[in-house]
């Protein structure tokens, strides 16, 4: 079994104007950086063994300060953990999004959830049986987290108030080739904050 704590890298100015990211590199700012700061300082109360990261430069980031609030090697970069490629509605607020492509219209370049599975599993399936019996951090980014999380509870999680902030930490372990959710470090939206889902 591999102890695996998915935190979400800390906030950046797109995230600050509700602008979707996808895969468009954007680093942190001042806040994203205290975020990561503040969330390594809370993980000094237990052992890790590794870090690991998306490559885009805000989770990179992120886990490098974490690492070092740590004492831990810098991370290593796993292409696979990026987050979800959102394709023509990266750089977009939700309410530009809702306007160029309505409920119902397809998204040129999104990528889909499951495909987000079929890449992220598989790393997580290598970095158990490279580190069996190891706890392992991993910095990702919210749509990752999002996708797992649904995956490992059928839908139910995240509800629709429930947001993956900045900086939150979401446990699981691998066991028996299967990814299982321990704790979701979920933090309740206030409802003028909760976007409209499609329909």
């Amino acid at each position: 079994m591999t102890r695996f704590s998915i935190v979400r890298h800390g906030q950046t100015d797109w995230n600050l104007h509700k602008r979707i990211q996808g895969s468009t590199d954007i680093p942190l700012n001042s806040t994203g950086r205290a975020e990561a700061a503040e969330t390594g300082a809370r993980l000094r109360a237990r052992a890790w063994d590794l870090i690991v990261s998306s490559p885009l430069s805000r989770a990179d980031e992120t886990a490098r300060i974490i690492a070092g609030e740590l004492g831990l090697p810098g991370p290593n970069a796993v292409p696979a953990l990026t987050e979800r490629h959102h394709g023509e509605i990266e750089g977009l607020t939700f309410t530009e999004r809702q306007a160029r492509f309505p409920d119902g219209v397809a998204v040129p370049g999104l990528e889909s959830r499951q495909d987000v599975l079929d890449r992220v599993l598989p790393a997580f399936r290598r970095i158990a049986a490279e580190h069996p019996g190891r706890s392992v951090l991993v910095v990702s980014h919210g749509g990752v987290i999002g996708t797992l999380l649904r995956h490992v509870t059928q839908g139910e999680r995240p509800r629709h108030d429930e947001l993956i902030a900045n900086g939150s930490v979401h446990d699981f372990v691998w066991a028996d080739d299967e990814l299982i959710l321990t704790h979701f470090d979920a933090t309740v939206r206030h409802i003028d904050d909760i976007v409209p889902h499609p329909r």
